[in-house]
């Protein structure tokens, strides 16, 4: 009978263990989400602001090459900036 006192408490104890280092990692783990959700914001708005200035300007490009004819002279340089200006649209 002293036994099953014994297994009782000493589970009971490793219970009680666990349930405090769950409480301390999510306390620890809150502070640090709301760190690394500050810095995924801002950096999702640098991707945005670059994928729209590059396509504006990649676009801006373009239409001036052709506008110009200079599209068929220079048919690396346009073909570089269509890429360009798919890879900002794709951003």
């Amino acid at each position: 009978m002293s036994e099953e006192n014994f297994s009782t408490t000493s589970h009971l104890h490793v219970v009680s263990t666990t349930s405090e280092i769950d409480q301390v990692q999510t306390a620890a783990g809150s502070g640090m989400t709301s760190s690394s959700r500050g810095a995924e914001f801002y950096f999702q708005c640098a991707v945005v602001i670059i994928g729209v200035v590059g396509a504006a300007a990649n676009a801006l490009i373009v239409y001036a090459m052709i506008a110009s004819d200079q599209h068929k002279k220079q048919l690396l340089i346009f073909n570089q900036n269509i890429f360009d200006l798919c890879s900002c649209l794709l951003l």
